[in-house]
């Protein structure tokens, strides 16, 4: 099976620090390469891959103002396109925009699905509902006008992120800095708990930032570091008593909540989204209703076994896994499309 994966091009692919998109596209695509299948990486031209790369994006337009980023998605997605006949399948991790080639071609176009940014781009989505087959990032990501045919949980290459047995003595917040994440909830809590607070992430929300987090930043009790690149980020999280994920909103996913607990450190999260299919409340973590109740959760998260933590990932979010479950579905695609059943 020869398979066309379409990577965003806002980042590279894998990303320096911050591209959750564009991280997944490059676990999969690498994860298929193992397995022996031909994949064809379509992304930024500075992309690293052992799969083949087409580029004609030199950089990603995130890194570099001076590029367009309609024009270059237009180019981008029309390299794709116009070479689809020479592929069996494409795998689509773009969005809604490429939906709108795929009447143009016959070969079969699976999305992956890894949020709605807006309800405006639901007419897309609706428009082609059964000739693009779509795969869900979680179960409770799944929008009720649409059909799927699948919910492939994300998987991480579990070598990369070292176990750690012993709590850490600070909380940790891992992410892009916005209100979404929850940051200055954590903040709070720590503040309550008495705790040191490392802050990891890019700021998405300046005025946010500059509002809630700036002031209570002191480079010791509150210390926020940046974003953290793949080399950094097992210390940071397996150095942690638990990762802070206090959401404002319903998340697709978590690649940090699955990142720590690979790494033995537990997760306190708000009940929202995908939080309660990637945590098992009172054994890999904690699951609280609203942000204020996570700080009665702290003392007993000392007490989680970090070992479970590590074999609940290995069991259910691990690149291998990932790999599995999609060519399982594209197994059924080709057969649907081939006449089998």
């Amino acid at each position: 099976m020869k398979i066309a994966m379409l990577s965003p091009i806002a980042w590279r692919t894998p990303p320096r620090h911050y591209g959750p998109w564009e991280q997944v596209t490059s676990w999969l695509t690498e994860g298929l390469v193992k397995q022996g299948v031909e994949v064809t990486l379509y992304a930024t031209a500075d992309s690293l891959t052992t799969a083949r790369l087409r580029a004609v994006v030199p950089r990603p337009y995130a890194e570099d103002p001076a590029l367009d980023p309609k024009v270059w998605e237009s180019l981008h997605l029309a390299a794709l396109f116009e070479e689809a006949g020479d592929y069996d399948l494409i795998h689509n991790h773009y969005d809604f925009l490429p939906l709108t080639y795929s009447g143009l071609v016959s070969t079969p176009v699976v999305t992956t699905i890894h949020g709605f940014s807006s309800p405006k781009i639901l007419p897309v989505y609706k428009k082609y509902n059964r000739r693009v087959s779509y795969v869900s990032i979680s179960n409770a990501d799944r929008h009720p006008d649409l059909d799927y045919c699948a919910t492939v949980y994300h998987g991480i290459p579990l070598g990369k992120y070292a176990f750690s047995g012993k709590p850490g003595k600070y909380l940790l917040f891992f992410g892009r800095i916005h209100r979404d994440k929850g940051l200055y909830e954590a903040i709070k809590l720590a503040r309550q708990a008495g705790l040191p607070l490392v802050i990891a992430g890019i700021i998405q929300d300046q005025d946010y930032f500059d509002r809630l987090v700036a002031p209570s930043l002191d480079g010791d009790r509150v210390k926020y570091i940046g974003p953290v690149g793949p080399a950094e980020k097992g210390a940071l999280l397996g150095g942690a008593l638990a990762l802070m994920h206090l959401i404002n909103f319903n998340e697709p996913f978590g690649i940090s909540v699955v990142e720590a607990m690979a790494c033995g450190t537990p997760v306190i999260a708000v009940k929202r989204g995908s939080m309660a299919e990637l945590i098992r409340h009172g054994e890999t973590g904690f699951l609280v209703e609203r942000a204020e109740e996570a700080l009665e959760y702290l003392a007993s998260a000392r007490d989680l076994s970090r070992r479970r933590c590590r074999e609940w990932v290995e069991a259910n979010f691990t690149v291998e896994v990932m790999v599995r479950r999609y060519l399982e579905v594209y197994t059924r695609i080709g057969e649907s499309r081939d006449g089998g059943v």
